[in-house]
């Protein structure tokens, strides 16, 4: 930890300092090596609204429990702590504000500063007991409205087998059922105004245009949309939790469950998280091999939402040959990692395994055949009349809009903005990659699919760079951490098995410490915050993806429409509930 006056010393942003010119917050060294910074709950508000020019999007805010952690070195005493993380999109660096709390604490809303707040906050009550003065709907987001506890905080079990068996009684199931009556109060809707008497819809939680178990509660003025308000949780598994009871290595599985069509992209933050704080160096070929799979998935999940977005715009042909190229894509994948949607195959230090013989002649033909088939389907989806009436003008939001609201990744690029973190801020090895930022102008559904459909032609080029210039050398690190261990090491005398044993089956002691790693995943930027105890397992694991805020944005961009409109939004977001609930 650094004194207040060495902070200053290190240009500490002006917002951190009060009118005299004395440190508002205390910094942390962490291994991503952002700069981190504890601030007081009754400047937390100050602070931020100072930063905010400079860091205009609120990327994430979560909790932590910090009751059983003993590898806090000058950290001040908390019982819990609010993290909030600040993008920069003109420096190459964040900003990281926590605030320390002693049970009962509250810190103040931000909803003022930034509407994504909403939805973050709720979740940190949610799921930690946090107050959030001043918040305008502090109620539960993703557990059901009678849930006990709050799931996150260290005493609630990581097991179902550790708690009693579940019985629902008559009492009980009169109570949950009362609970999820509809009332419009609750949601800010109100039942009737001067001129006409509003309806009420339920659009979902089952229902094939909202992509999976997703509600929204529409408020109409007959086929007008005059609000409508999402509802999310249907899904909610518990993902962060059961990185706390996971071994790091046995974690990774459950990573590819979160964007379900991004595959082995979700492993990817993942591990390289856990690689900053362990000091692991990725070998050069195995770094391309991440990358190569990575876009190979990116293609994949582009070639679900375009199908899809032209079907639920009324066409039907164009998501049978778009999932037919997907298939040949999944033949690839499961060639090289024996798994086709969910392969798990990033490793602690590289990848599972070294790419198998006719690897690159089985991509090549993929990359040659793609272009003229997206030409052709270009003609038969994109250029439909129909298509572009149904999108074009539908949806829009402006780039401003889209920071406030936390969007990134395609949805944010569609707006005009050309931002991509593997430009930006490249990781994993994409600065040895040319491939352009394709962006639109209007920020309607037309342009976010336009976006996604050219970054589709991109990824191919990146995808050729790895097949021409694949490196040779090691598939894995040598690093002992590194896990599993390579295998040609497990076999040479009892004390490398016995190595590669512990590391699999206890999982390898990761130093304490703080360390959170994003990538331009397929939806936008998603990114893993671990923290470390100095244990085979992670004391706390966040999980922030893009679907998350990008749905809460629904309701701006589509009161004043019709419902077939709202379809054509839900559509163009790109999003999968597991991304959203977790």
């Amino acid at each position: 930890m650094q004194t207040a006056a060495a902070i200053k010393n290190n240009e500490m942003p002006d917002a951190l300092l009060n009118q005299s010119g004395e440190a508002l917050g205390v910094a942390q060294v962490t291994a991503d090596h952002t700069p981190t910074y504890w601030v007081a709950a009754k400047d937390l508000h100050q602070v931020m609204r100072g930063l905010k020019p400079q860091f205009p999007m609120l990327y994430d805010l979560f909790g932590i429990d910090e009751r059983h952690r003993t590898q806090r070195p000058g950290q001040p005493a908390a019982d819990f702590s609010v993290v909030y993380h600040l993008l920069s999109f003109t420096d190459k660096g964040d900003i990281r504000i926590k605030v320390a709390l002693i049970e009962p604490g509250s810190v103040p809303t931000l909803v003022d500063l930034w509407p994504a707040a909403n939805w973050y906050e709720r979740e940190a009550w949610d799921m930690f007991g946090i107050i959030f003065d001043g918040h305008p709907n502090l109620r539960r987001i993703l557990l059901p409205p009678l849930w006990e506890g709050h799931a996150l905080r260290k005493e609630h079990p990581a097991r179902a087998t550790e708690m009693e068996p579940f019985a629902m009684s008559e009492e009980l199931l009169d109570a949950e059922q009362e609970a999820l009556l509809f009332k419009p109060e609750e949601w800010g809707m109100a039942r009737e105004s001067d001129e006409t008497e509003f309806m009420f819809l339920n659009l979902g939680p089952n229902h094939p245009s909202v992509h999976g178990v997703f509600r929204i509660a529409l408020q109409l003025d007959g086929e007008v949309v005059v609000d409508a308000v999402p509802d999310i949780g249907y899904h909610h598994r518990g993902a962060e939790k059961m990185g706390e009871r996971q071994t790091w290595h046995s974690y990774i599985p459950y990573t590819d469950r979160i964007d379900y069509l991004g595959g082995v992209m979700n492993n990817l933050p993942y591990v390289m998280a856990i690689e900053q704080m362990a000091g692991i160096e990725v070998p050069d070929r195995a770094k391309v091999i991440r990358i190569m799979l990575s876009e190979l998935f990116r293609i994949s999940s582009h070639l679900v939402f375009y199908g899809t977005f032209a079907q639920d715009v009324g066409q039907m042909s164009p998501v049978f040959y778009m999932f037919a190229d997907r298939e040949r894509l999944f033949g690839i994948i499961e060639a090289i990692t024996g798994g086709r949607m969910h392969p798990a195959w990033f490793r602690i230090g590289g990848v599972a395994q070294d790419l198998p013989v006719g690897w690159d002649r089985m991509v090549r033909e993929f990359i040659d055949a793609m272009p003229a088939r997206l030409d052709h389907y270009d003609k038969m989806a994109m250029q439909n009349s129909i298509l572009k009436q149904r999108t074009v003008g539908i949806g829009k939001y402006n780039t401003r809009e889209a920071i406030e609201w936390g969007v990134t990744g395609p949805g944010l690029r569609a707006t005009g903005m050309e931002w991509d973190l593997r430009k930006a801020r490249p990781y994993g090895g994409y600065d040895q990659f040319d491939f352009e930022v394709p962006t639109a102008q209007g920020g309607d559904c037309y342009d976010r699919a336009v976006v996604r459909i050219e970054e589709i032609r991109q990824s191919l080029k990146i995808i050729r760079q790895c097949v021409d210039n694949m490196p040779e050398g090691p598939y894995k690190s040598e690093h002992r951490l590194t896990t599993p261990p390579p295998k040609d090491r497990t076999l040479q005398d009892i004390e490398t098995l016995i190595h590669h044993f512990l590391n699999v089956s206890w999982g390898p002691v990761i130093p304490a410490g703080e360390s959170a790693c994003m990538v331009e995943a397929t939806k936008g930027l998603n990114s893993y915050h671990l923290v470390s105890d100095g244990g085979t397992t992670s004391y706390r694991t966040r999980i922030r993806t893009p679907s998350f805020p990008h749905l809460q944005m629904i309701p701006l961009i589509s009161r004043g429409l019709m419902i077939p409109d709202l379809i054509a939004i839900i559509a163009s977001i790109d999003f999968v509930m597991a991304d959203v609930d977790r």
